[in-house]
């Protein structure tokens, strides 16, 4: 038998699309489609609105527009179950149709990714319930690329950490465990912090449940640990706050950074990236006329994902190199357009005549990454870039927090956006464990006076996140050890870790990187880090040189878990674990030999609360170091710094009544 195919992302893919077009073909004749705008973005994935039309689509609203119309008798909503908002916005569009329209509509409202009680009761209470079909769309990780699978719960940060809603640790649980069931168990779950244990413990109760419902041989067969996945490793997000909250210096991160990546998919100014392909010449300025405000002010889809070979190859790089890249792959286009004039025979130029296309989408994608590399240098190279950047490494090298407060003073009279002076302050509280009061303060002084006293939530609703906090409620993480600074586990204690784990890495080949500290310029994330403790472990024993060279030969990679890193792992914050599931050994033993040995073996890494694009940079490079193993990321949903800081700004402005007033 063949060795386990392991987790297949394009069968997930394929999966959820035969399911959403399942749903729509049971629904006969046309129908309207009303889909939550959160969900547009995710299912265009996998499905594309040409596909929707061939199953009876004939029309797409926003369910948020309220705007559905009465020109077909099916109306097909889209939404999630999760919020009562959505349930509560069909409902009343529901009502609405039926009253201002003479046609007798039947409805179906399919539910992402579950149907829950609260949805069941909000239907029921409007009167709606009894007349509308309800079906779930079991939609939970959506695969972003080959090895990134995500739930794209764009507020799961603020529910955990804000709302102390633990939804997102649900549906993770769901989705880890839909992979169980059709892969087998992981074998060894290993994680750290406090909502990965809670994650650890519901996977562990859903497997029971599963094993007390199945009764069939088969079904329990197929919950034995598995043959093709070696562990799951999940990383709770508030182990780790201020990797996010530095500045990404990827090419991925920075696009992410300036330009908002969302579903494999950026809005830019078509000044920047120039038309689509096949749009009007007369929207173009020909490369004479400088563009027009109309043109400045247009925006442009581009797709950002491996599809574009360009894209691939450049996007985990650190843009200190990109100039060089583009280049390269310039001068290469350009020989390879030359290379028609010494075609010689009629094959060689038909030859040519098929990479024609290859050569001209290659060469569109060079003019937007382009377009973007020179955008982002612009921002790159200016002053204030420089000092925020310089600010952020001082303080993850561990200089002395307070000489840096006149830098951040000064982005504040220089009216630098808020977010930009949040982050920096968040990451000293971080990294330094809290801002002393009287500076704490002063900034909260300012902050107000510049910017409205409506962020008086704004701070408030950090402080709840523990993202900025005075010195003295964080423990005083300055001392060397965890044990100094209040009970293990209970603080992140960088200034520890920084020497044990070798966070700070002083000389980094960008070029030809060595090191995960090369996609921040010399800064090794502790996300990864942490990971990199559990798959690279002598590598890691060896740059760290912990409990000398006997540490390195007596710890091998056949070491489980945490192993030989228990003291770095008590200055972290959080619950530390270990499990091993284990089946019946009969069966266990049979797996393995049907399996075989070949093929590599997958470590799936979840990061509960969201990851970076430059954390994937990171465990991307990991994965290339690991011959026997595939790195496999799972995550409920994409982060950066500017995302962190929105799911705490107060979005509301205290000006207009005050003018209202006066």
């Amino acid at each position: 038998m063949a060795p386990h195919p392991g987790i297949d992302t394009d069968q997930i893919k394929e999966k959820a699309r035969k399911d959403i077009l399942g749903l729509l073909e049971g629904v006969r004749g046309k129908k309207n489609l009303v889909i939550e705008r959160e969900l547009a973005g995710p299912i265009g994935i996998f499905v594309k609105f040409s596909t929707l039309q061939e199953y009876g689509v004939d029309k797409v609203f926003f369910l948020e527009n309220a705007n559905v119309d009465a020109s077909q008798k099916n109306v097909v909503f889209l939404t999630g179950g999760e919020d009562a908002l959505r349930p509560l916005a069909v409902a009343e569009q529901i009502k609405k149709l039926r009253q201002s329209s003479s046609i007798e509509h039947e409805f179906s409202i399919f539910v992402v990714p579950r149907r829950t009680l609260v949805c069941n009761k909000i239907l029921e209470d409007a009167g709606v319930l009894g007349d509308v079909s309800v079906e779930e769309f079991p939609l939970y990780f959506i695969p972003l690329e080959q090895d990134v699978l995500s739930l794209e719960l764009t507020d799961s940060f603020g529910d955990l950490y804000l709302r102390k809603d633990p939804t997102s640790i649900f549906l993770a649980a769901r989705a880890l465990m839909l992979l169980q069931q059709k892969h087998g168990l992981f074998p060894r779950i290993i994680g750290k912090g406090d909502n990965a244990q809670r994650l650890m413990e519901l996977l562990l109760r859903m497997r029971s449940e599963v094993t007390a419902e199945e009764s069939s041989v088969s079904s329990r067969l197929g919950l034995m640990p598995s043959a093709s996945m070696e562990s799951l490793i999940i990383i709770d997000r508030e182990i780790d706050f201020a990797t996010v909250l530095l500045t990404q210096l990827t090419y991925d991160g920075l696009v992410d950074e300036m330009f908002t990546i969302k579903d494999n998919q950026a809005e830019v100014d078509v000044s920047i990236v120039g038309p689509a392909p096949g749009q009007n010449p007369s929207q173009t300025s020909l490369g004479k006329a400088p563009a027009t405000p109309i043109q400045q002010g247009m925006k442009r889809k581009i797709q950002l994902d491996s599809s574009d070979k360009l894209y691939d190859q450049l996007r985990d790089t650190n843009f200190a190199i990109m100039g060089s890249l583009l280049n390269k792959v310039a001068r290469r286009l350009e020989s390879d357009y030359e290379s028609r004039h010494g075609a010689k025979s009629t094959t060689e130029l038909k030859e040519f005549v098929s990479k024609l296309p290859g050569y001209q989408a290659e060469q569109q994608s060079l003019k937007i990454h382009t377009g973007l590399a020179e955008e982002i240098m612009k921002s790159t190279q200016s002053d204030i870039f420089t000092r925020i950047l310089e600010v952020q490494q001082n303080l993850a090298a561990g200089s002395d927090p307070s000489s840096q407060h006149d830098t951040i003073e000064e982005l504040i009279a220089r009216d630098v956006p808020l977010p930009t002076v949040l982050r920096l302050l968040c990451l000293e509280s971080c990294v330094s464990g809290g801002l002393r009061p009287k500076d704490l303060e002063n900034f909260k002084s300012l902050i107000l006076n510049a910017y409205g006293y409506q962020h008086l939530l704004t701070l408030d609703a950090l402080e709840k996140m523990q993202l900025l906090q005075t010195r003295a409620s964080a423990n005083v993480l300055s001392l060397p050890t965890s044990s100094s600074g209040g009970p293990p586990g209970s603080k992140t204690n960088y200034t520890y870790l920084r020497k044990v784990l070798r966070l700070i890495v002083d000389e980094v080949n960008e070029s030809d990187p060595d090191d995960i500290a090369y996609v921040y310029s010399g800064y090794a994330p502790l996300s990864v880090r942490l990971v990199q403790c559990i798959i690279q472990k002598p590598y890691l024993l060896s740059l760290t040189k912990t409990s000398s060279a006997q540490s390195a030969n007596g710890i091998s990679s056949a070491a489980h878990g945490w192993q030989g890193f228990e003291d770095a792992l008590r200055a972290v914050k959080g619950e530390t674990f270990n499990k091993v599931q284990k089946g019946e050994e009969a069966a266990t033993k049979a797996r393995a030999v049907l399996a075989g040995s070949g093929g590599k073996k997958t470590v799936v890494v979840m990061f509960l609360g969201g990851i970076t694009r430059t954390e994937i940079a990171a465990l991307r490079f990991l994965g290339k170091g690991e011959n026997g193993r595939r790195v496999l990321i799972c995550t409920t949903g994409i982060l950066s710094g500017g995302r962190m800081m929105e799911a705490a700004m107060e979005k509301g402005s205290f000006a207009s009544t005050a003018g209202a007033q006066t």
